[in-house]
């Protein structure tokens, strides 16, 4: 099968999948790196019981019709097929999607336009239905009408210092990221974030006055006019995952994949919702 997309020389795309019901939740992240030293397609896979990164021959990958493949695995709007075997995990199994949320427009904004940034972040669907079941080393996993979150990430490395949050809840979903930009010899740190709320978008970004009143002990308090969002972390430990450094999967991170976070959101001082939940995913690089 013929690519329609080729990888930039010293560059990275990577794909982010997260599956969750009241029991299980488990993460894919497909990506694929070029960087001057090695080039490579991944497939990183998380479950209750770990992490396991995959590396398969770049020519391996293969982007159409929003759609990514890596081998066997298939990757996009209808669901994950997944079948990998190696001598230290063996993930075999179908899931399928439908009912997604897009956003109302790029979650980078004008950003999207500026040349040479290291790390540009999309969002696919901020929440949509999984059904099927997922297989990995003996233990299944199944969904029945449950929550699905798809993103992305294309540049040249992960930013040096970062936060991410992402939750779904009844009502909707939210996702939160900060990370500090370098904008040739200078930095800033920047705001995107989305709350999906009953059918409405609400949207926290630096391009539209948002600011950071706290960053701090895995606590972030930010406002932006009439409108402020606080999430906190209340796990330390986290899995590791490989990330993309100077267009090679070279460095480690660690996310929370199902961790205890808590969440307020305010309109005008107004609280419209807060809660705690132990189905949270964060990321605190600081």
């Amino acid at each position: 099968m013929k690519s329609e997309w080729k990888a930039p020389k010293n560059g990275f795309f990577g794909w982010y999948f997260k599956c969750q019901s009241e029991t299980d939740t488990i993460v894919f992240i497909a990506s694929v790196t070029t960087g001057v030293e090695k080039a490579t397609a991944n497939l990183q896979i998380a479950g209750r019981d770990g992490t396991w990164n995959v590396e398969f021959p770049v020519e391996s990958f293969t982007l159409k019709g929003g759609n990514i493949f890596i081998e066997n695995n298939h990757f996009g709007k209808n669901g994950i097929v997944v079948d990998v075997s190696d001598d230290k995990v063996k993930v075999k199994g179908k899931l399928y999607f439908r009912d997604f949320t897009p956003l109302e427009y790029d979650i980078m904004g004008p950003f999207v336009m500026v040349p040479f940034m290291e790390c540009r972040h999309s969002v696919m669907s901020m929440k949509h239905v999984v059904n099927g079941a997922i297989t990995i080393n003996g233990r299944k996993y199944e969904f029945e009408d449950a929550f699905g979150y798809w993103e992305g990430d294309r540049g040249v490395s992960f930013p040096s210092k970062y936060l991410w949050t992402q939750t779904a809840f009844e009502d909707g979903s939210l996702m939160l990221s900060i990370a500090e930009i370098p904008m040739g010899n200078k930095s800033f740190t920047g705001v995107i974030g989305i709350i999906s709320l009953k059918g409405k978008e609400y949207r926290f970004a630096t391009y539209r006055g948002a600011k950071i009143r706290y960053l701090k002990n895995r606590r972030v308090y930010i406002s932006q006019g009439n409108m402020t969002l606080e999430a906190k972390l209340y796990n330390q430990e986290g899995q590791t995952f490989a990330a993309p450094e100077n267009a090679e999967m070279s460095r480690v991170i660690h996310e929370n994949l199902k961790s205890t976070a808590a969440y307020r959101f305010c309109i005008e001082g107004e609280t419209v919702f807060a809660f705690k939940t132990d189905q949270a995913s964060f990321e605190y690089e600081y």
